[in-house]
């Protein structure tokens, strides 16, 4: 019975997919009534969410058992992988919408490099001054998104093979390998070769970080990476069903396409957020940073691929080419990472200027 009341995030999650996998045609047949649509939708919301901080709850344990960075790279692809799979799940099956991944991407990088990192860094400043992080570290994520974010984002804009921002197919296949090798090169330099460049100064490497066991009961390795999969097979499942309301919502209220991307993207990264802004509280500002520059990368290493690999096999259009005002926010956020990580330590204004990029961010999406 403990292990049932522990696991009730799954339990809700399944017993969820099973009604809309059975009556889902009934249930979201008929999205013109406002009332029931707010309903569906603030149900599956909750799922969704409540499943996620389940998945992050196991990913934590995980952490304890395997200490750092190991904890932070299983928080961060269970997430992503969330996020790729709806993403692959919509493209697939919805309606053919060539930039859906490309602006679910792009809110991602916005949110974590600047919503997310900019509230830690300000919650961070505002309870410990200065705190400190490991610059081999963050220096070596911005050597690693720099030529990937260009790559995906901004180079096939300029190509003729295709027109707007999609790839041709030798881009294509040379985005996939590329993001493929820098990815697993990058994860094998963050676990063995280089594991301490992405450690609190101060910190050994591999030690458990108890400050984020928040009174959690920690079970076995294989239990945690069981019931971390079985607790992401709901928000797959229902993700189809909440990316049709949520198109239904932008279509009726004549918002900017882009927004459903934002969306997706602050629903999937929520747990993952709570976990960076309490690392910053309890200063350890480098789980901070290997959370949310680790997302960033892990999107475009894992989403490119995806779905670029779907439109290969089944001929759907897929736009990765930012617009001019995409571009600009990219190369400025880029930027501004550059130089706040050139020292060691943090201040809160490092914080504010972020979350000023972020608002941008946000109004520019309604202009």
């Amino acid at each position: 019975m403990s292990i049932l009341r522990s696991e009730l995030q799954f339990l809700a999650g399944a017993a969820t997919s099973v009604v809309f996998l059975i009556f889902g045609s009934k249930l979201l047949g008929d999205l013109s009534v406002p009332i029931w649509s707010a309903c569906m939708f603030a149900w599956l919301f909750a799922v969704i969410l409540w499943s996620s901080f389940g998945v992050v709850r196991h990913a934590d344990c995980l952490a304890v058992l395997l200490g750092e960075p190991l904890g932070t790279i299983i928080l961060t692809i269970s997430v992503i992988t969330i996020e790729v799979i709806m993403i692959s799940a919509v493209v697939l099956t919805g309606e053919n919408n060539p930039t859906l991944a490309r602006d679910t991407m792009f809110a991602v990088i916005m949110v974590v490099l600047n919503g997310m990192a900019g509230v830690s860094l300000l919650l961070g400043g505002l309870k410990h001054s200065e705190p400190a992080f490991n610059l081999q570290g963050a220096n070596t994520y911005i050597g690693i998104l720099l030529p990937l974010a260009v790559l995906t984002l901004v180079v096939p804009s300029f190509t003729r093979s295709a027109p707007g921002g999609i790839p041709g197919p030798a881009l294509s296949v040379f985005l996939i390998i590329v993001c493929v090798v820098l990815y697993l090169t990058f994860l094998s330099v963050q676990t063995m070769r280089h594991r301490h460049h992405f450690i609190q100064p101060g910190q050994e490497a591999g030690r458990d970080f108890d400050d984020h066991n928040h009174g959690f009961t920690v079970r076995s390795a294989p239990f945690h990476a069981l019931f971390l999969v079985l607790t992401m097979i709901p928000i797959v499942l229902l993700s189809k069903s909440m990316a049709k309301i949520i198109e239904h919502g932008i279509e009726v209220a004549g918002l900017p396409v882009a927004l459903g991307g934002l969306l997706v993207a602050v629903l999937v990264l929520a747990p993952e957020g709570l976990a960076a802004f309490k690392a910053a509280l309890a200063d350890t500002l480098q789980r901070s940073i290997n959370i949310s520059m680790g997302s960033a990368l892990a999107t475009i290493s894992l989403t490119v691929p995806s779905v670029l690999i779907i439109s290969i096999f089944t001929g759907r259009e897929v736009e990765l080419g930012l617009d001019g005002l995409g571009m600009v926010l990219l190369a400025l956020t880029l930027a501004t990472i550059m130089v706040n990580a050139s020292s060691r330590r943090t201040n809160v204004l490092h914080g504010v200027t972020h979350l000023t990029l972020f608002a941008a961010y946000l109004v520019l999406l309604f202009d």
